[in-house]
């Protein structure tokens, strides 16, 4: 029992041992302290930052289908799933690593039966003896005395850690999907129902011109150039409505099952705004993001492997213990029974290796990879959100010129029509003018498609609403 005591003894001074692994220093910010200042950037606050973190999906998308619609894609996108087994696995191989840190106990039990011969028992002895045996067993437990179990436990931490946020940016990425494919169906759903008005509106002119011209009022001139706007209005109708089945194809695809028919969207004007949102002070914000967060886990487990690898350097010890009993009922020439423990420590040391060496220079290389893909994560940050920035900056300018053009452009089209009717002007004006609004309504629609994209393109590399970061206390 004593040295049973002794041996608990050990483990627990071992597994408050030391580590080889440097200390870890968070890299300085490879980008500049300011976002990009100029004519196509908006002023924002410097204290914004607090409330973009603190802005959940659910609050950032108003839109109560759209809400649903992203819920129902959290729950059934396949991808999404396999990110979240990822994680699952990542855990298990840090549990596996963790347990290297405590001792591997084995069992066995057995029981035997033995016939003796008779000249060698009394004739009261029974013949047939039966006999019990278990033994317990401490096998090649290495006793940590350089960190090298671990280090390699911390860098399995950080793996799972580093797989947790690369869960919550797949999430975040499939948040961001399914909303740009529910507006995109929006948008093609109304620039449908803006070919399919245009076709009606076209034809109705048709059939007035022709009519005209049956009674020798309009040219046939006049009257091809109306065909021709049927037929181009007739061609704009079956291509949106491939656009439309593509985009639905594309939105149950995000899905990951069909979406019901009353939580679609029926025009991108019908889809409620979503909530304004500023980038703040881009240190904080870059950090918010998980690809970083995942980059820097990644970084400490490449610390924490430098740290395995220096002890490597030296030589391993590993401890085997053994205990076990006996029994037997054995009478007469044996007595009453026997019983027997042992209790038997070993010590392996297994001889230098010089490769040790050569692991300890790749993990340093590898720390420096990491590195560099840290930094590398860090500037194609800033520059999304940059990027975002520059088109938040602009788009409503854009949007207001066009809404003002497409006004004009349907004054003009007015004006071109009465002209015709009173004979004062040819078809021909009527034609450029309406062409002029059909395309500028179908800029305009763009235009609002591409305000609304962005929004959700700035939120996401913004970070989204950041949930609380996995806990980093150590499971056993």
């Amino acid at each position: 029992m004593k040295k049973i005591q002794i041996l608990a003894l050990v483990a627990l001074l071992v597994s408050s041992g030391c580590t080889l692994a440097p200390q870890y220093h968070h890299p300085k910010n490879p980008v500049p302290a300011e976002w990009p200042q100029g004519d196509a950037y908006k002023k924002f606050r410097k204290d914004a930052i607090k409330k973009v973190a603190g802005i959940p999906w659910k609050k950032f998308f108003t839109d109560i289908k759209l809400r649903k619609v992203i819920s129902k894609a959290l729950n059934n996108n396949r991808d999404l799933r396999v990110a979240a087994l990822n994680v699952e696995r990542a855990q298990a191989m840090y549990g596996i690593q963790r347990s290297s840190l405590q001792p591997s106990v084995n069992g066995k039990a057995g029981m035997a039966k033995e016939h003796r011969s008779a000249g060698l028992i009394s004739a009261e002895s029974s013949r047939t003896i039966d006999q019990y045996s278990l033994n317990l067993g401490v096998t090649a437990w290495e006793l940590d005395f350089f960190g090298r179990v671990r280090s390699l436990s911390d860098q399995a931490l950080e793996e799972y850690l580093a797989t947790e946020e690369a869960r919550r940016s797949a999430e975040l990425a499939l948040i961001a999907a399914v909303a740009k494919a529910y507006l995109t169906l929006a948008a093609d759903r109304e620039n449908l129902k803006l070919a399919e008005a245009t076709l009606k509106s076209q034809q109705d002119s048709y059939n007035l011109i022709n009519k005209s011209f049956e009674n020798g009022l309009a040219t046939e001139i006049d009257l091809r150039r109306a065909q021709t706007e049927v037929e181009a209005a007739k061609r704009d109708v079956p291509r949106f409505t491939q656009m439309v089945a593509q985009d639905m194809n594309a939105l149950n695809l995000l899905v990951g099952k069909p979406v019901p028919k009353k939580l679609l969207p029926k025009k991108l004007s019908a889809v409620a705004r979503l909530k304004d949102i500023d980038p703040g002070l881009p240190s904080a914000v870059l950090l918010n993001r998980p690809d970083i967060a995942a980059a820097e886990h990644k970084l400490k487990g490449a610390y924490a492997y430098i740290g395995a690898a220096r002890a490597s350097i030296f030589p391993r010890i590993s401890l085997t213990a053994s205990a076990g009993t006996a029994s037997d009922e054995l009478s007469g020439l044996f007595g009453s029974g026997t019983g027997v423990w042992s209790f038997v420590p070993q010590l392996q040391i297994p001889l230098f290796d010089p490769r040790a060496w050569k692991a300890l220079q790749v993990s340093k290389v590898d720390r420096e990879i990491v590195l560099t893909q840290y930094e590398k994560t860090v500037q194609t940050a800033f520059k999304e959100v940059a990027d975002a920035l520059a088109v938040q900056g602009t788009i409503s300018k854009q949007l207001a010129a066009q809404e003002a053009l497409v006004e004009s452009a349907e004054a003009t089209y007015n004006l071109s029509d009465k002209r015709y009717t009173m004979g004062l002007d040819s078809y021909l004006s009527v034609l450029d003018a309406h062409r002029s609004l059909y395309a500028q309504q179908q800029t305009l629609i763009s235009l609002r498609l591409a305000r609304l994209a962005n929004q959700v393109t700035l939120y996401t590399v913004l970070g989204g609403g950041r949930k609380s970061a996995p806990s980093k206390k150590k499971r056993k």
